[in-house]
Parts: structure tokens; C-alpha cells; sequence
């Protein structure tokens, strides 16, 4: 009796349709027939058989197994299935189903069992005819593996030695170490590695473990899996850097002088942050504090353009570089050079009444000329007070005038409030909301000496109510010589311009906060600056939002311990930060650099 089996596929947007009989034993293909029938499903290259079939007209074939797709709402992925078709166009999903619903006799199917030809006992067979115990006693699969292993490992770099010569930095149980590990052990090879994870050890036990699950085809094809352990003996190496700056700590080929002609030292603080944060500096043999910035040393000249890259892309800089010949060899023609990175940054900080160069205020819009700096970072964002506009200045662009502040943060004076009248509605500038203002302002310091009242306008309007106390330049007072405000003719300038409210310095200075800091040498020029510091963690405090690029660590104090004196104050405070900054991280702030 000739019958057809009936192969479908899908391929590309079509699905096929092969035809097989095997009427004397043999398959061969009769006929492929592509079929256009609707999308069934998401299944792609996937192949069903049909059959047997009795001797039928090709299409009604095609048309049951088309009915049988339409019926199908999903495929399961990964399976191949079988169906088989009945009489009336029923489809089985297996010969035993449809055997039993015709009533055809079908022999049981049963699994035999034998004895082990070494303990006896009862056994399912399998291809070597001994059970699992005793296949274990006969062969050991972890024979060829190491059982002991050395490593070297610098202690004061925490790294590893990768023979032959190269160092990796890894931490106890990470998954780097683990890779480290199992790349120094012998015999692996040789068998299938399933599962690897460490044991406990203590720390200063010197010795790391692993446990190993291997497999291998052992005697006649059967696969045996098995675990052992691996025990890592620890032998402390200084490795070739760390042992030239034991030394001699001299020895260094790159150093980036880093400097800033300002009289304070804001900028570094919060620089010095954000390089502990990305750990930009881990690279370095050595730093040292200098007068007006930071020295920082490494040993490859490679190290230090990678930090100046950081550099460049969190401050406004600009670089210098040059070299000085230490030796030379002229037999091999090998020279030894020491690099020399001038890095400047921009005199310009947050907070600074700037007056702009003519041209810059012309291409950015007829901005100012009068501004205020509201942040610094690879750029400079200028504000204009008393328009509310915002403009910013890329590296390029300030590089080629090359301005100065008209006055700083250290020239800053407090006023007191007198009055409050908004003049317009409330401005969005990218975020803050400004209102501009008339206000009417007296110097703190003035009390009991005159009664001199200064009108201002202010976009501090929002914020600011009469008995407020605010910080501002006095350009009443202030003694100005600047080359860019004289090439304004006409320009008349404000007595006040209000730059951020203050606070009570009562309730701030009650706060204890830790910031973490590099490991640096002081200069004896370098000395000092506790005030400025003083004023660095004031000004984190008055402004939480820039606490997202910083490693804040808080000390409580006794006051905020007990709740006195303003620490019920201090309490809210640092949770406001905590909060900040576990909202930083979530939301992926500050991903500058990592290498």
C-alpha cells in the first residue's frame, strides 16, 4: 500500500508544503507546493510532519493542513511537533491517542531493568552497566585537574599576577577574581567546566577556595559529573610599580599641574570631589597640594592624558604640554622623557558678576553686558538678571576673549530686605522659576552708622520677603577697574545687584558634615583654608541639588543627636540629602567617565 507523509515548513513570509510516500520503503520527494495561506503564529524555519495518509488527492491534503495551522493560535518555540490525521480530518497529537481512539492494539511499552555488574543492585541500563556509586569508585574524572595552586598578589595595589608578567586588579569573591582563578588551574581542559563559586575563607588565612563542578564522557559514552575543590595559596609580591615608588616615589613620567588663578579655593574642593567619585586619580603615584592648585604624578604618560581628559570634560580648561629629555641611549636609540600637562582652569566661578567683552555679548545675543555666572562646567552658563535669559559659552568661545570676574564671591556683602514688589509673572529659565522684582535693600553693616537705602531691581522675587537677608555686590562702594567695562560708553551700572538669599548661619554652622578627600601632600605655601572649607560645605548645604556629583558622607553631631539648637534642623537637612542622593543614583546623574 503506497502512503504520503506530508512535511510543512515556513520560510521567510511563505509556508511549504513537501509531499513523501514511501510505498516501497524508500522516501522520496513527490512534490513541493508553496501554500498561501495567512500568518499563523510567530514561528519561524519551524517543520511539522503529518501522516500517514491513506492514497488522497493531493489538495485535500494541502486544505486539512491548512485548516489545521488556522486552528493553531500560537506556536510553542523551540519544539517540533507531530501530528497525526485521522479519518475525518481529525488531527491526533500522537499514533498512541490515535490508536486508542480507534480501538487499534498496541503492545505496552515497558523499561527494563538490570543488575550492577559490580554491588548487584537493581539498576535502569545504561551504556557502562554499573551504577552511580560504583562508577565513581572506578573512574575519578577530576584526576588530570590541579588540587593546589599558588598565585602572587601585590598588597598594596591588590592585584594578581597573570603569568607572565601581567598584573589584574581584582576584589576577594568577585567575578574577575574568579576568572583569574580559573584560568591559572591546569587540566581544565580536559573536562567540562558546569558550575564555579567560592568557599569562605578568612580574609587573612591567605587562601582562597573554589568548588569546581566538572562533567566527562567516561567508559562507553556514559557522562559522569563530579565536584572538587581547589585551594589557592596567597604569596604576597610587590609588583614592578609599586616597588620602583617604595623606592623611590620620584619615580614618575607625567605629571599634570593643575591650577586656577582665583584667591579662594571653591573650585578644587568640589573638583577633588568629583575625581573621588569616578575615581579619575586611582592611576596616581602621588599628589601634592600646591599653592594655587594640585599637582598630580603618574607613572605612565598615558595615565595623565586620561586624566586630562576627565579634565576636560567636567571643567572649563585649557592645556599645555611639554617635555624634558632624561636620557638617552644611543645604541638602541631609546630615549626617557618626563611630560609636563599645564592645566588651567578657567578664573571664571559660580556665582561671579562678570562683564562681557562686546563681541562675546553680541554673539550670544546681545546678553548683558552685566551677568551672573549660575554654573561652570565644560561650559559657562551666563544669566542675565534683569532681561531673565540664559545663554551658555562653550570652551572655544571663552578660550578666544579670555575674560576675568568683575567681582568674586569673596566680595560679596549682606544685606537686609526692606521690601518686596514683583514688577513681572513668574519665568521659567531651563527649570528655575524667576520673578523680577523692585526691592528695597540696606547693608548689614550700616546699622546704627546711617540710613542709606539702596533701590534695587532683582530676579530674586520668587524668594526673597521683606526681613529676608540676601547676599549681593555692592557696586556702590566697590572700587571696579576692568579693561571690558570701559568699552561700554553710557553703561550705567546698579548700586546692588542681589546674586542668592541668605540663610541663618546659626542653624547651618550646628551641621556636621564629612567629605571624603585624596591622599595628598601639603606645600607650606599650601596651608590653610580651613574658612574656605568652612564656606565649601556652607554653600552644599544652602544648595542640595549639587550634591549629586560628591561623596557625601554625614557625621551626626550631639546636636543632631538630641534634637538642640537646631538639630531637629540639621536632622531634616541631612535627610533631604540622603534622599538626593539615593535619587541621583537611580536616575544615572553625573556619568561622566569610567574607565
Amino acid at each position: 500500500m503506497e502512503s504520503f507523509w506530508v512535511k510543512i515548513g515556513k520560510g521567510g513570509n511563505r509556508w511549504w508544503l513537501d509531499t513523501w510516500t514511501n510505498g516501497k520503503g524508500e522516501r522520496g520527494l513527490v512534490k513541493r507546493d508553496h501554500m498561501g495561506c495567512r500568518h499563523v503564529g510567530m514561528c519561524y524555519w519551524r517543520t511539522y510532519y503529518f501522516g500517514p495518509f491513506s492514497t488522497a488527492s493531493r489538495f485535500q491534503i494541502r486544505w486539512t493542513v491548512l485548516a489545521f495551522l488556522s486552528r493553531r493560535e500560537t506556536f510553542p518555540a523551540g519544539e517540533r511537533e507531530r501530528g497525526f490525521l485521522g479519518e475525518e480530518g481529525i488531527i491526533y497529537q500522537s499514533m498512541a491517542a490515535m490508536a486508542q481512539e480507534i480501538g487499534m492494539f498496541t503492545v505496552a511499552h515497558t523499561v527494563g531493568s538490570v543488575l550492577c555488574c559490580k554491588c548487584g543492585i537493581l539498576m535502569q541500563p545504561n551504556a557502562t552497566n554499573m551504577c552511580l556509586k560504583c562508577l565513581r569508585t572506578e573512574v575519578d574524572i577530576t584526576e588530570g585537574l590541579q588540587k593546589r595552586v599558588e598565585i602572587a598578589h601585590c598588597p598594596d595595589c591588590d592585584s594578581y599576577l597573570q603569568p607572565p608578567s601581567t598584573w589584574i586588579k581584582a576584589e576577594l569573591e568577585s567575578k574577575k577574581l574568579l576568572t583569574f582563578c580559573l584560568n591559572n588551574l591546569n587540566g581544565l581542559k580536559k573536562v567540562r567546566l558546569v558550575h564555579a563559586e567560592f568557599i569562605w575563607t578568612e580574609p587573612h588565612s591567605k587562601r582562597i577556595k573554589v568548588k569546581l563542578t566538572v562533567q566527562k564522557e567516561v567508559l562507553n559514552g556514559a557522562i559522569l559529573e563530579q565536584a572538587c575543590i581547589v585551594e589557592y595559596s596567597v604569596h604576597e609580591k610587590m609588583c614592578d610599580s609599586c616597588s620602583r615608588i617604595q623606592a623611590n616615589p620620584d619615580q614618575w613620567e607625567c605629571v599634570v599641574q593643575l591650577r586656577q588663578h582665583v584667591p579662594h579655593r571653591r573650585t578644587f574642593f568640589y573638583l577633588e570631589q568629583l575625581i573621588l567619585k569616578h575615581d579619575a586619580a586611582k592611576y596616581a603615584v602621588r599628589i601634592k597640594q600646591m599653592k594655587q592648585g594640585i599637582d598630580f604624578f603618574f607613572k605612565n604618560h598615558n595615565h595623565g592624558d586620561k586624566f586630562v581628559d576627565f579634565l576636560g570634560k567636567v571643567a572649563l580648561i585649557n592645556v599645555d604640554k611639554g617635555k624634558r629629555l632624561i636620557s638617552h641611549d644611543t645604541k638602541s636609540n631609546k630615549h626617557v622623557f618626563k611630560y609636563s600637562l599645564s592645566v588651567e582652569i578657567s578664573p571664571i566661578c559660580r556665582e561671579d558678576l562678570i562683564c562681557l567683552p562686546p563681541q562675546v555679548a553680541v554673539g550670544l545675543g546681545n546678553l548683558g553686558p552685566l551677568v551672573i555666572c549660575n554654573k561652570v562646567s565644560n561650559n559657562l552658563a551666563l544669566f542675565d538678571p534683569f532681561a531673565l535669559r540664559q545663554s551658555f559659552l562653550n570652551k572655544d568661545q571663552y578660550w578666544s576673549s579670555s575674560f576675568k570676574a568683575l567681582l568674586s564671591c569673596k566680595q560679596l556683602v549682606e544685606y537686609i530686605v526692606l521690601d518686596v514688589e514683583a514688577v513681572s509673572r513668574e519665568v521659567d529659565v531651563r527649570g528655575v522659576k524667576y520673578v523680577l522684582a523692585d526691592a528695597q535693600v540696606a547693608r548689614v553693616s550700616d546699622f546704627g552708622k546711617n540710613d542709606m537705602i539702596f533701590n534695587v531691581r532683582t530676579h530674586l522675587g520668587r524668594i526673597l520677603k521683606a526681613g529676608d537677608y540676601a547676599l549681593g555686590y555692592d557696586l556702590y562702594g566697590a572700587n571696579i577697574n576692568d579693561i571690558e567695562l570701559d568699552k561700554y560708553n553710557g553703561l550705567v551700572l546698579p548700586d546692588v545687584i542681589l546674586i542668592k538669599k541668605s540663610y541663618e548661619k546659626k542653624m547651618i554652622q550646628k551641621c556636621s558634615w564629612k567629605l571624603r578627600s585624596l591622599d595628598m601632600e601639603i606645600d607650606n605655601a599650601a596651608e590653610g583654608g580651613d574658612n574656605e572649607y568652612e564656606l565649601f560645605l556652607r554653600d552644599l548645604e544652602e544648595n542640595p541639588g549639587s550634591v549629586f556629583n560628591l561623596s557625601l558622607e554625614i557625621q551626626p553631631s550631639e546636636n543632631m543627636a538630641s534634637g538642640i539648637n537646631g538639630g531637629d534642623f540639621c536632622l531634616t537637612l541631612a535627610n533631604e540629602f540622603e534622599n538626593l542622593l539615593d535619587l541621583g543614583d537611580e536616575e544615572g546623574h553625573a556619568d561622566i567617565m569610567k574607565e
